[in-house]
C-alpha cells in the first residue's frame, strides 16, 4: 500500500517588508503542527521579485505557496502561479496590501492567514495580464492582480519617492500626484473594450482593474469583482481644473460614501451624469495613445508603451482564505444601478 506523500509549502517573502525571523518561525511552526514537511524558504532580491523563486518552488512540487511582501511581490508571485492549480496564501505585509484589502483578508493577523494555508478554504480568482508594446516595437507581458493604468496615474507613481513610500506608505503618493498634476496634459487615445465599440478621446488616464478598492476607504470602481472574468475600465477625462472636482466627487463621495446607502443611491440615480469619469467592462481592452505614455501595474512603474492589450484569465489563481471567509460583502451595491445604457 502506497502512503500519500507528506505535503510541503513554500514561503516567498520580501526581507525589506517583513520581520523575516518572526515570519519564517511562524510558517515553520504552523507547518509542523499541520503535519507538513518543513517549508521551502525564498527571500526576494533586486533581480528576482519573487516570480523566479515561485517557479522554482512549483517545479519542486510544493502543495501551497505563501507570499509576504508589498504589492509588487504579490503581483510577481501571483503571475508565476497563474494556472498552476496550487493555492496562494497572501500574508499581508508592506504598505499597500491592495489585493488583501480587496479580498477583505485580516490585515493585522498574519498567523490566521498562515494557518489558512493548511486548514483554510480555496477560492479561484481572476488575474490580469498586460502586453506592452514599447516605442521600439518590442512587446513584453506582465501580470497584475489589482489594477494597472496608462497616463497620469503612472506618472504619479513614477514621481513618487521609493524611500518615502517605504516610510509612510500610500500617503507618499500625495507628493507624486502634486508633482504630476502641475505638468499634466490630456493625450489622445484610441481604445476598445471587448464587446463595446471603439472610442477616441482626450484623456488624462485610463485604468484597467481586476479590483476596485484603494486605501483610505476609496472605492474607485465599487462593483469590480475578482471573480467575474471581466476587466473594469475607468477613463478619466476631466475638462479643465474644475473637471478634477468632478473626478474627486465621483471617487471620494459618490462611489465611496453615497453608494453605500439606499438613499444615496437614489440621489445618484437622479443626478445628471458627468463625463469626467467613464466606466466600461469586458474581458479585454486594447488602447493606443497618440505617443508613448507611462504605464503602471499594481503601483509599480513599467516604463512607456505605445499600445497596451490587457486581458483577464478567469479563475486562474487559487487563493487560500480562513474557513468561512467571503471575498466580497453580501448585498454589495452596484456601480451601474440607475445607469443602464450609459456605458
Amino acid at each position: 500500500m502506497t502512503m500519500p506523500a507528506t505535503p510541503r509549502a513554500a514561503l516567498v517573502y520580501n526581507p525589506i517588508k517583513v520581520d523575516a525571523a518572526a515570519l519564517t518561525a511562524s510558517v515553520q511552526r504552523l507547518s509542523a503542527e499541520a503535519g507538513w514537511h518543513a517549508p521551502l524558504l525564498f527571500a526576494t532580491t533586486v533581480d528576482d521579485l519573487g516570480d523566479a523563486a515561485t517557479r522554482e518552488a512549483l517545479e519542486r512540487g510544493v502543495d501551497a505557496v505563501l507570499v509576504a511582501g508589498g504589492d509588487g511581490t504579490v503581483r510577481a508571485v501571483a503571475g508565476a502561479m497563474s494556472g498552476s492549480g496550487v493555492a496562494l496564501t497572501i500574508v499581508p505585509s508592506g504598505t499597500g496590501n491592495l489585493l488583501a484589502r480587496n479580498l477583505r483578508l485580516p490585515l493585522g493577523d498574519p498567523e490566521t492567514m498562515i494557518a489558512a494555508t493548511f486548514s483554510g478554504e480555496r477560492h479561484a480568482i481572476d488575474i490580469g495580464f498586460a502586453a506592452l508594446r514599447r516605442p521600439g516595437g518590442d512587446v513584453d507581458e506582465h501580470a497584475f492582480v489589482v489594477m494597472g493604468g496608462i497616463g497620469l496615474d503612472a506618472a504619479m507613481i513614477a514621481n513618487t519617492s521609493p524611500q518615502l513610500k517605504r516610510s509612510v506608505g500610500w500617503v507618499a503618493y500625495v507628493g507624486g500626484a502634486a508633482r504630476s498634476l502641475v505638468g499634466a496634459h490630456p493625450f489622445q487615445v484610441v481604445y476598445q473594450v471587448q464587446g463595446h465599440r471603439m472610442h477616441s478621446a482626450r484623456v488624462h488616464s485610463v485604468l484597467f482593474a481586476n479590483c476596485g478598492s484603494l486605501p483610505a476607504g476609496l472605492e474607485l470602481i465599487p462593483e469590480a469583482s475578482v471573480a467575474d472574468g471581466l476587466l473594469d475600465v475607468a477613463v478619466f477625462q476631466p475638462k479643465g481644473p474644475f473637471g478634477w472636482l468632478f473626478v474627486w466627487r465621483r471617487v471620494a463621495w459618490d462611489n465611496s460614501v453615497l453608494r453605500r446607502f439606499r438613499a444615496g443611491r437614489s440621489v445618484l440615480a437622479l443626478r445628471t451624469e458627468d463625463t469626467a469619469v467613464r466606466y466600461a467592462r469586458g474581458p479585454a481592452l486594447d488602447l493606443a495613445p497618440a505617443g508613448p505614455q507611462p504605464v503602471q501595474l499594481d503601483g509599480d512603474e513599467f516604463g512607456e508603451a505605445v499600445h497596451v492589450h490587457t486581458r483577464v484569465e478567469p479563475g486562474a489563481l487559487l487563493v487560500a482564505v480562513p474557513v468561512g471567509h467571503t471575498l466580497t460583502p453580501a448585498g454589495r451595491p452596484t456601480l451601474w444601478a440607475g445607469a443602464a445604457g450609459r456605458r
